[in-house]
């Protein structure tokens, strides 16, 4: 799994891993390089430009005998990823579609690849239970106003505008929310099934983990 930083590696570890491995379905996350370099450490993390999540996605690629896929923001994609600059003007859903159809194809539609990008971010999972997110910071007197800063939207519909995304409505009502810290946990919390009760284009990903888990 080709995931975008530390807090999607802790959610795979920590929500995921724990179902699947009794199916006999082994999960290993990798961190996205961002940046190589001569000595040290690589930089991990993010999204910066569609070629590096390319190389990547082509090194996990060449061992044919596992499955790939992934788990990046669809917010903050950069608009030389395939299919970016002719979305359809639908629904978001029909949107990020369109975008893992358009990677799928660049990579060579190999049998062993499932995409999947998250809308519009992780941090929508989190909008799948106010109390127990709120209680997570932990600040569970807000967690009416969490409520309320989602306007009525399901947890996949809050929107990828820079200002209004689902990251950004959490650090309006909790200026202390941090990402790798309170994501995962919260996540854990709140479970699996609540959240794919309410995120169906993550819940479709589950599906298909699922269906190859059971062949």
């Amino acid at each position: 799994m080709l995931v975008e930083g530390q807090t999607e590696e802790r959610f795979v570890k920590d929500v995921l891993c724990p179902v699947f491995e009794p199916r006999g379905v082994y999960l290993f996350p990798t961190i996205l390089t961002t940046k190589v370099v001569k000595s040290g450490p690589n930089f991990k993390g993010g999204v910066t430009n569609y070629a590096k999540l390319r190389a990547d996605l082509s090194k996990l690629l060449l061992d044919t005998g596992a499955v790939v896929t992934t788990m990046i923001d669809d917010y903050g994609l950069p608009d030389d990823t395939p299919g970016m600059l002719d979305r359809p003007a639908a629904t978001a859903r029909h949107r990020v579609l369109h975008v893992e159809a358009a990677i799928y194809r660049d990579v060579g539609s190999p049998q062993h690849f499932m995409p999947f990008l998250a809308l519009h971010e992780f941090e929508a999972l989190l909008f799948a239970d106010h109390e127990i997110t709120a209680s997570v910071i932990p600040a569970r007197e807000k967690a009416a106003e969490l409520f309320a800063v989602a306007g009525g939207l399901a947890p996949e519909e809050i929107n990828e505008n820079r200002e209004t995304a689902p990251s950004k409505r959490l650090k309006q009502v909790f200026p202390s929310f941090k990402k790798t810290l309170h994501g995962p946990t919260a996540a854990k919390r709140i479970g699996l099934e609540p959240i794919r009760a309410r995120c169906p284009h993550f819940d479709s990903w589950i599906t298909r983990l699922e269906q190859f888990a059971a062949s």
